[in-house]
C-alpha cells in the first residue's frame, strides 16, 4: 500500500528532491525534518525506496465506523506508527520509546523537532527531548530534512489540497556517536537538537524564531482574541453611539415639534 500511495503522489503532484544520495541504503538512521503541513508525513515517504515510520496519533487508528477503518488503514499503509498519549509523561516518552525500537529494527525514524507544524511557515526552536534522546540512546546518523512549500498544498484547516509542486531537500548525515549515553545531559540534549535545526534552517532557506511552535501558536491564538473581543467592544460602543445620536435626533426633532405647534 506504500507503493501505491506514493506512486499516485508523486504522480499528482511531482515533487522534486534533492540529496537522496544522503539516505543509506540500509540499516537505521533519524530523519529530522521542518514540519509546514499535515502531508509532510507523506511526501517524505513517498519519494525514498525505504520505509519511513513516523508516529501518529493512536486515535487515528481507533476510530469506529467505515470512516475510522479508512484513516486506519490509510496511515498504517504510509509507515505511521500509533503512539498512545495517556501516562504520565504522555506522548513524549511513547514517542522515544517507538523511535528507539524503530532504530533498533534497523530502519529509518522520521520526526519533527519543532514538535508541532509551524504556524506561519517559518522554522522554531527545536524540542530538546524525542530527536535528541533518540540519537544518544541509539547512536544512529541524524538526517536533516527540508520540506519545501508543503503548507500551501495544504494549510492548516484545509481538507482538499492544492496541486503544485512541493520540494524536499535532504542534507548529509549529523554523526552524534560521541555523545552516545549522554542522553540525560539537558546541556547535550539542547547542543544536539540546536545543530540539528541550524542545519535545517540551512536546508529551507527559512526565518528561524528562537521559540517553541506550541508557544508561538499560544501568541497567535491569544492575539486573535484579543482582537475579537477588541472588535466587539468597537462595535458595542459604535451602536452605543449611534444610539445616542438618533436619540438626541429624536429630542431634537420632537422639540423643533413643539415649537412648531407653539406658533
Amino acid at each position: 500500500m506504500k507503493f501505491s500511495i506514493g506512486g499516485s503522489l508523486k504522480l499528482a503532484f511531482r515533487p522534486w528532491v534533492e540529496g537522496l544520495e544522503n539516505i543509506p541504503a540500509e540499516g537505521p538512521a533519524i530523519l529530522a525534518s521542518n514540519h509546514l503541513s499535515f502531508s509532510d508525513s507523506f511526501f517524505l515517504p513517498a519519494v525514498l525506496d525505504r520505509k519511513v515510520t513516523f508516529i501518529a496519533k493512536a486515535e487515528y487508528f481507533t476510530s469506529p465506523g467505515v470512516k475510522g477503518k479508512l484513516t486506519a488503514a490509510f496511515f498504517k499503509g504510509v509507515g505511521q506508527l500509533p503512539v498512545d498519549r495517556s501516562g504520565a509523561r504522555g506522548a513524549g516518552e511513547a514517542a522515544i520509546k517507538s523511535g528507539i525500537e524503530v532504530i533498533e529494527r534497523g530502519e529509518l525514524f522520521g520526526i519533527y523537532p519543532e514538535g508541532t507544524r509551524s504556524p506561519d511557515g517559518r522554522l522554531y526552536r527545536g524540542k530538546p527531548g524525542g530527536l535528541a534522546r533518540v540519537a544518544l540512546a541509539t547512536g544512529a546518523p541524524v538526517i536533516p530534512v527540508a520540506m519545501i512549500d508543503t503548507e500551501k498544498i495544504q494549510p492548516p484547516g484545509k481538507v482538499v489540497p492544492k496541486l503544485m509542486r512541493p520540494g524536499i531537500r535532504i542534507g548529509k548525515p549529523l554523526d552524534f556517536s560521541r555523545y552516545q549515553g549522554m542522553d540525560g545531559d539537558r546541556f547535550i540534549l539542547r547542543s544536539v537538537t540546536d545543530e540539528v535545526m541550524y542545519e535545517i534552517m540551512k536546508l529551507s532557506g527559512q526565518e528561524y524564531v528562537d521559540i517553541y511552535a506550541t508557544a508561538a501558536k499560544r501568541q497567535i491564538a491569544d492575539a486573535e482574541k484579543a482582537a475579537k473581543e477588541s472588535g466587539k467592544a468597537a462595535d458595542k460602543a459604535a451602536k452605543a453611539e449611534k444610539a445616542e445620536a438618533e436619540k438626541a435626533e429624536a429630542a431634537k426633532a420632537e422639540k423643533a415639534k413643539g415649537e412648531t405647534g407653539a406658533e
